[in-house]
């Protein structure tokens, strides 16, 4: 039984049939075997298939030395965007076109650093931590899509606000090294006057986000969405009294956490004993 990759729905399924279905055609057309077009633009006949077939998202290069070798006149190249669409799981488009909509994005997170302020080797400590394991290609696809997503914090005109609990700041993903340039990135993003990070300390008696992570997004058009992602659920909410509750958690634990300047000041401390 073939395997969907991770994150696939329908809607990507149907994108990646479609790509593969015109490279199909257009292979066929110039009288090429599936091993034979791979071995001219240095794929195996095994890679060539699971495209044609819908089941593996090609690379840009693939697409490229496909137009050239078939001479489709950028046909196949022109599938480039639809493809990259649809290598990123659902969940990640969605919250993608959320993120790049608010003027206001506010995160609590207390078993990892928040995805958006994760440096590359973190990234894929976390998704290779993940059980059952994925695959390297799965990684890299993951690792693709956060990474892109990361862009919005490049924007000026989006504030963002960062709580952590202290224990996601001392978990050692991939090791000493990978935490110590993980914690220098937030002391970075730290500085950026439109990013605040806090830290919410371990002796704190308190903790208004015990119930776990959460994202709340306030969009341009004055609505406000949650977002929660848990164990196998990932979840967006517009309904106003979930919302009222998650806004009341998120200035609770705010004012539970250090202040930024001070949260910068203990990153450092926590980088001095890593």
């Amino acid at each position: 039984m073939s395997v969907e990759p991770y994150g696939a729905d329908e809607e990507s399924a149907a994108v990646l049939r479609t790509v593969g279905r015109v490279i199909k055609m257009c292979r066929e057309r110039a009288g090429l075997t599936q091993a034979a077009l791979g071995a001219q633009i240095g794929y195996s006949e095994e890679q060539v298939s699971s495209v044609e077939r819908g089941r593996r998202a090609p690379m840009e290069e693939f697409l490229d030395a496909a137009d050239r070798v078939l001479e489709a006149n950028g046909l196949i190249s022109a599938l480039k965007g639809d493809v990259e669409k649809a290598r990123f799981p659902k969940k990640v488009r969605d919250l993608a076109k959320l993120e790049a909509e608010a003027v206001e994005i506010c995160a609590y997170d207390n078993s990892v650093v928040n995805g958006l302020l994760q440096t590359e080797e973190y990234q894929r400590a976390v998704f290779r931590s993940r059980r059952p394991a994925f695959t390297e290609e799965q990684v890299d696809q993951l690792v693709a899509a956060r990474l892109a997503r990361q862009e919005i914090v490049r924007r000026t005109d989006t504030a963002f606000s960062f709580v952590h609990d202290e224990a996601a700041l001392r978990r050692p993903v991939g090791g000493k090294m990978v935490l110590r340039r993980q914690l220098e990135r937030l002391l970075e993003v730290g500085q950026m006057r439109n990013v605040e990070v806090q830290v919410l300390p371990l002796n704190s008696e308190d903790n208004g986000g015990l119930d776990g992570p959460f994202h709340l997004l306030r969009l341009r058009d004055g609505a406000t969405v949650g977002h929660s992602d848990i164990q196998l659920v990932s979840r967006l909410t517009s309904d106003r009294r979930e919302l009222q509750i998650l806004e009341l958690r998120y200035g609770i634990i705010r004012a539970q956490a250090l202040t930024p300047r001070t949260s910068l000041t203990y990153i450092e401390k926590l980088l001095g004993e890593t």
